[in-house]
């Protein structure tokens, strides 16, 4: 597979929630680990995390983001994911400094730009450049603590993420590889973090989805703050700044439909402008909008992690 590897995903227009398509490679299986057992409404002998789950781990993916002003993503652990969004997205995504590179500072900055003569009374497709960048060719792994330091953007129709898909893509596709949405965020509503997830009966509208909003008027585009999702065995919690705000088992997803988070998925960045989520920008957004990234780090949180930390065969 080459290195300008494709993701395009789309929004199911009745609900403005993300669909998947994915040209990836699958890499190694679920660890077997100390579960309890347990029959529910739609579940027959799913394995549940323990009430206790284990204490954080050793890093198993790291990156600070340092180097000089201008320079080039780490392709050791990233690529660049080039190409038009769908979901009613506007932008494309390109795949080089202009729109993702270091600034120097310890950050990796994407950067969301309007192309000259661009009308804000009626954006079109390709009026902007943003940028995409995943870990599906180096970083695939089941379960884990996985956590970034963004400065968000701000405006109408700005829409950044740190999300993760299922690896599985090209065998099951989507909704089936599942979805994990650590961040998602709407410009137009600079204090407020959505977590969601999606699968098989639960896409689209139907994810189960959270939402926190700062109090006092703060905004998450006023400073860095932390995301978080801890994802183990049959639990996903969600976390801002350390404190939880969400937590997500089968019990959550509806009777008879199945919970994918039990496999390799990988970690997603982008900024998209306009779509189904976010709206359209308008004559109030300004541009260039920048989401800035202090680190994006992942510990192991189970004691018999699985996934991979090598480039995948092509």
């Amino acid at each position: 597979m080459s290195k300008s590897l494709r993701i395009f995903t789309s929004r199911d227009s009745r609900s403005g929630r993300r669909t998947s398509s994915v040209l990836i490679s699958t890499l190694g299986s679920a660890a077997v680990l100390a579960l309890t057992t347990v029959s529910v409404a739609g579940f027959t002998g799913v394995p549940v995390a323990l009430a206790n789950p284990a204490p954080l781990g050793t890093v198993i993916f790291e990156d600070d983001f340092e180097g000089p002003a201008g320079s080039p993503i780490d392709e050791s652990k990233w690529i660049y994911d080039p190409g038009f969004g769908e979901n009613n997205e506007l932008q494309q995504y390109t795949d080089g400094t202009d729109n993702i590179s270091l600034d120097g500072d310890g950050h990796l900055q994407i950067t969301a730009k309007m192309n000259e003569g661009t009308d804000l009374s009626d954006p079109q497709v390709g009026d902007f450049t943003s940028g995409r960048i995943n870990t599906s060719e180096s970083f695939n792994p089941t379960y884990g603590h996985f956590e970034a330091r963004i400065k968000l953007p701000i405006g109408q129709g700005i829409w950044p993420a740190f999300w993760m898909l299922g690896s599985d893509f090209t065998e099951v596709g989507w909704p089936q590889s599942g979805e994990i949405d650590a961040m998602e965020y709407k410009g137009s509503e600079p204090g407020t973090v959505h977590g969601t997830i999606h699968g098989p009966g639960y896409e689209g509208d139907e994810g189960p989805t959270t939402s926190f909003t700062l109090p006092d008027g703060q905004k998450l585009s006023d400073d860095f703050h932390t995301y978080a999702v801890d994802w183990s065995p049959n639990l996903i919690t969600w976390t801002l700044d350390g404190k939880q705000y969400a937590s997500r088992t089968p019990l959550d997803i509806g009777m008879g439909n199945q919970w994918v988070f039990d496999h390799p998925f990988f970690m997603i960045l982008n900024v998209a402008v306009g779509g189904n989520f976010s709206g359209n920008p308008d004559p109030t957004t300004s541009f260039p909008q920048t989401m800035l990234v202090d680190y994006v780090r992942v510990t192991s949180n189970t004691p018999a992690w699985t996934g991979s930390l090598t480039p995948q065969a092509k």
